[in-house]
């Protein structure tokens, strides 16, 4: 109940951003356009954002006969952490990395990288899965995913003052300087909300999600592997798309991972710690996997480093399905 009204109090603060870049660029009249197009943008956020960011992440849909360890890993944990089982998807990329995305329990998808699926044990995938499983009992998947997208039209609707001389406008106060000044403030100040909703939330959902594995020092493996090789790795859909990057259990971005006001993720070493007490409280062992899921690698197809199978290799365009082992 907290994270809906949570997420409609963002929605009333991103449309009032939304009529202030348009006042500052058109006056009032601008301001009432921007209105229109923040509820436009509201409903579509609501109703339709989850698939919006899965495609422009490139992650695509997998059948459970292309995935079948992970689709009964996810079932299991799903079962645990008492939600539906979501869909399952494969993000195009070779960065280790994985998002949730949905609008309900009942309307959710985890999607998890190809090279995640390369470069983690079975372990630490089921670390993964059941931190994004936790936004999604949290419905935090919602808050995420709607703010990805306003965030996004904030600062599409912000350039549009390069295009549409604010400056000339006699209604607009501050003449070109409202103008430049939304440009460069809107998109920070929505930058500046999405922090502020992402530092406290991967905290909570490392916790909860290292309780519904069982296994918090996998997770805490997982985060350092990801957090190690993702820096390596440039994951191109997020680069075009910044402002879904915190929707990401480790930031996909290169630039800081210091935790400070600035970073979309909290720092890595960080969530570390605050999981290797949370092993310590539990007293389990390093290896700690007694609650783990354990499916059994498939008899035919090439593994991973995991033991994954890894599904044949499919033909297509990047966007229409796997390309060669996992991606």
């Amino acid at each position: 109940m907290f994270n809906t009204v949570r997420t409609f109090a963002l929605i009333a603060a991103m449309t009032a951003l939304f009529m202030v870049v348009g006042y500052f660029i058109g006056g009032t009249g601008g301001m009432m356009i921007a209105f229109a197009f923040a509820a436009v943008t509201n409903l579509f956020a609501y109703w339709n954002s989850d698939k919006l960011v899965l495609r422009m992440q490139n992650a695509v849909p997998v059948a459970q006969s292309q995935a079948p360890e992970l689709y009964d890993m996810v079932d299991t944990l799903s079962k645990r952490a008492g939600i539906p089982t979501p869909a399952v998807y494969v993000i195009q990329s070779d960065q280790p990395n994985a998002f949730a995305t949905g609008r309900d329990p009942n309307n959710a998808a985890v999607a998890v990288s190809a090279g995640l699926l390369r470069h983690l044990d079975t372990r630490e995938v089921a670390g993964v899965v059941a931190h994004e499983l936790a936004h999604i009992r949290s419905r935090d998947t919602l808050t995420m995913t709607v703010t990805a997208t306003l965030a996004g039209a904030i600062s599409a609707l912000a350039q549009f003052g390069l295009f549409f001389g604010g400056g000339n406008n006699r209604d607009n106060p501050l003449g070109g300087i409202g103008t430049l000044l939304m440009v460069f403030l809107a998109p920070l100040a929505a930058m500046l909300v999405q922090m502020a909703v992402s530092r406290t939330r991967e905290y909570e959902a490392d916790r909860d999600g290292a309780e519904i594995s069982g296994d918090p020092l996998a997770l805490a493996s997982a985060l350092n592997k990801i957090a190690t090789l993702a820096g390596r790795q440039v994951n191109v859909a997020a680069e075009r798309n910044p402002a879904q990057a915190h929707m990401y259990i480790i930031n996909p971005l290169s630039g800081a991972r210091m935790d400070n006001l600035f970073s979309t993720h909290p720092d890595t070493g960080n969530r570390i710690e605050a999981l290797r007490r949370l092993a310590g409280e539990m007293r389990l062992d390093d290896k700690g996997a007694r609650s783990a899921p354990r499916p059994q690698p498939a008899s035919r197809g090439t593994t991973g480093s995991g033991g994954w199978r890894v599904p044949s290799a499919g033909r297509g365009d990047n966007n229409s399905g796997l390309r060669g082992p996992w991606g």
